[in-house]
């Protein structure tokens, strides 16, 4: 029997042809240049996330639309919109076909709701909403931070025709019943 050899050790024919065929080879100069690169910049994310949120919320600051009638009472109306449109608005007059009620979301969730309840009764046709927002009783500070939001989000709508707040029967100070436009 004849004695192998470890696969790795090369026979010295193999050597030799080996030696034949890169015989015109030239060795490769290294001319590159190591560099030691500095650290990248510590970039603040969540800086940057609030900051695009902050700017995102004064870009739907509200427009100069919005009046104060009767006290504290906020009222909206587009320009064009009859005064008596948002009088029988305030007053009642108006039957909310649907409502959504926003109480205990955040301030993206609120926002997001909104929008698909708003498409929503675009899509059935209701011309005449409620959305409560809340009074801000549990909030911090027992400031009423949806509040806000919620009016100059509708108030940047152009689906939104007008708003009022609800009568203290259906919420008060703590909900808004919203006009839309007609179903095209």
């Amino acid at each position: 029997m004849k004695k192998q050899r470890p696969p790795t050790e090369p026979t010295p024919e193999e050597r030799a042809l080996f030696r034949e065929e890169v015989a015109d080879v030239v060795p490769i100069q290294n001319d590159r240049v190591e560099h030691d690169l500095p650290l990248p910049l510590a970039i603040p994310r969540q800086r940057e996330m609030d900051e695009i949120l902050a700017l995102a919320e004064s870009l739907d600051a509200a427009p100069f639309e919005i009046m104060l009638e009767g006290g504290d009472e906020l009222a909206f109306a587009r320009n064009g919109i009859p005064k008596l449109v948002l009088r029988d608005l305030r007053a009642g007059r108006w039957v909310s076909q649907a409502q959504l009620d926003l109480h205990g979301m955040n301030r993206e969730q609120a926002r997001a709701a909104m929008s698909e309840f708003i498409a929503t009764a675009l899509t059935l046709g209701q011309r005449c909403v409620r959305i409560i927002h809340g009074k801000g009783l549990r909030s911090p500070g027992r400031e009423p931070v949806l509040k806000e939001l919620v009016r100059n989000w509708l108030a940047n709508r152009q689906e939104v025709l007008a708003y009022a707040q609800t009568r203290a029967s259906e919420g008060g100070g703590g909900a808004v019943t919203v006009l839309l436009k007609r179903k095209k």
